[in-house]
């Protein structure tokens, strides 16, 4: 597939939940992690919350912002431009994570702009993430996807490419790969997929895996996830895709 098309456009922005919701969710969803977490014996510190604030408007992320949340998920290389530098200017110490598909051409304003990147899943990627991180000097945390259930309309690595694209990463781009992502499958049980990417990561020596959403974080907590990506659960539901 062509990887040099534009960038997604990004679906139109939700009517912000009121602050007080914005807050009792974050409330819950950091009670719900450190549950998950005591249950599986792990230190609560350990799990990191991305708050994916995709579609929601800077007044709507305030909220969290002003409850200390300071890890945030965006799908969009042009939304999160448009947004997130003037509330960096009053949080300077949000970390911002891109857990959306980049397209090659927007590898630039990614690495300027985003602290780990999610989805590299390809070497054409790798090939302009190493370009634009010895360009700007400046070198984000980068995480391979891996599609753990091979699905043809999901991006990322099959789990049997995984090896080959690691070992291209490092040897022919100079790239520091720090830890692995997943979707599961929708209609399919979440934790088999999060042992597997768990396994990898642990073949490799990975420190970080980026797993878990809304409906299923506490099964990837239970799986060993470092990285948990809410939205719905503290944001509220998305509009329907047009």
């Amino acid at each position: 597939m062509d990887d040099v098309a534009p960038d997604a456009p990004a679906p139109q922005a939700t009517t912000p939940l009121e602050a007080t919701d914005v807050v009792a969710g974050l409330e819950a969803v950091r009670h719900r992690i450190r549950q998950a977490a005591q249950d599986s014996e792990r230190d609560p510190a350990s799990v990191a919350l991305v708050a994916v604030s995709k579609t929601i408007p800077a007044e709507g992320i305030l909220p969290a912002l002003e409850a200390g949340q300071r890890v945030f998920g965006e799908n969009y290389v042009q939304e999160s431009k448009a947004k997130w530098p003037a509330l960096r200017a009053r949080f300077p110490d949000v970390e911002l994570h891109l857990v959306g598909p980049l397209q090659s051409n927007k590898a630039r304003e990614a690495v300027e702009l985003f602290d780990v990147i999610h989805g590299l899943d390809r070497l054409s990627l790798a090939a302009a993430l190493a370009k634009e991180i010895e360009r700007v000097g400046r070198a984000p945390k980068l995480l391979i996807q891996v599609n753990t259930g091979d699905e043809p309309q999901k991006g990322g690595v099959s789990p049997s490419a995984v090896d080959t694209l690691l070992s291209e990463c490092r040897d022919t781009h100079g790239l520091a790969i720090q830890g692995l992502m997943c979707i599961p499958p929708a209609e399919a049980p979440p934790s088999p997929h999060f042992a597997l990417l768990a396994r990898i990561a642990h073949a490799h020596n990975l420190p970080i895996l980026s797993m878990g959403m809304s409906a299923d974080y506490p099964a990837a907590i239970q799986m060993g996830a470092t990285h948990v990506r809410v939205g719905t659960a503290i944001f509220g539901a998305r509009p329907p895709k047009g």
